[in-house]
């Protein structure tokens, strides 16, 4: 479990919520974007960042997993 956990935040965040709640995944799609312009600037600044572009990834990631959990929670309370 431990490497699909790994593997998962290596390659970023996905957009994982349905058309259902429009702006959630609208807001998704932007935080993954945004992951990967960031992973880009680390590329090409040889990951001479300082470490702040990594945590901002992992800020994004946290941000992404927020959302699902907001998405969830609204499939929730549809259903009563």
């Amino acid at each position: 479990m431990a490497f699909g956990c790994a593997t998962q935040a290596q390659q970023g965040p996905m957009v994982d919520i349905g058309n259902r709640h429009g702006n959630l995944r609208q807001a998704q799609e932007n935080i993954v974007q945004a992951w990967h312009l960031v992973s880009n600037a680390q590329e090409m600044n040889d990951s001479r960042l300082g470490g702040h572009a990594a945590n901002a990834k992992r800020l994004l990631e946290q941000a992404n997993d927020e959302l699902r959990l907001a998405a969830d929670v609204a499939n929730e309370n549809e259903r009563r």
